[in-house]
């Protein structure tokens, strides 16, 4: 069995599917895709991606592309049931996060990050009041329970880590979200935890 995660390593997007993998344990050959001279745009990478984006996975050649479709089928396919409930209450909470990721967390700090760290034409003080606006739904969220869908760790954590826990580098910051920063920890103590490579700001790609 090969799984193989086609990836850019200062990709949010990328770094979830690579932290769940490396959470449930599972051998992954992680490659790099050059976003600077347009490999995701090249004939090659968009048969298996039509979209031209990262991530992509291949489990011993079945390709799913998408961040948190790749989440889904990870803890679908080797999780136990312990990132997906199978209910349907706890299967609902956390799609409720994965709609938060791909829109209110896309939108708000993944994109402010955009501006500093790779060059994006966006309106940073528009972006950096939404990020805040969500952190402190977020952080209301949070004072309830440890984790985002409940009392133990699901992909709705692991789609939500990347962008928050990489906010700073978009101007955003974590200080006022005593509760966020607890959740930050709590997830980077998990075993298997691997971070996503830290940058500086005005890197392009």
């Amino acid at each position: 069995m090969a799984i193989r995660l086609y990836r850019h390593p200062l990709s949010g997007h990328s770094h979830r599917a690579q932290l769940l993998l490396a959470l449930i344990g599972l051998e992954t050959e992680l490659i790099d895709v050059d976003l600077k001279n347009s490999a995701h745009k090249q004939a090659g990478f968009l048969r298996l991606n039509s979209f031209g984006q990262v991530p992509v996975l291949d489990d011993d050649g079945l390709v799913v592309a998408d961040s948190n479709a790749i989440l889904v089928y990870i803890a679908k396919k080797y999780g136990g049931g312990e990132w997906l409930p199978d209910d349907p209450e706890g299967a609902a909470r956390v799609q409720r996060w994965l709609s938060v990721a791909a829109g209110q967390i896309a939108s708000g700090p993944a994109a402010a990050r955009l501006v500093t760290v790779f060059g994006a034409s966006h309106d940073a003080d528009q972006l950096i009041a939404r990020s805040h606006a969500l952190l402190n739904v977020i952080d209301g969220e949070l004072q309830e329970r440890e984790f985002l869908a409940g009392d133990r760790p699901t992909v709705a954590d692991v789609a939500a880590y990347s962008y928050i826990a990489h906010a700073p580098e978009g101007n955003v910051a974590l200080d006022a979200y005593a509760n966020v920063i607890v959740w930050l920890a709590r997830i980077e103590q998990l075993p298997g935890f691997v971070a996503m490579q830290p940058t500086r700001v005005g890197l392009a790609v």
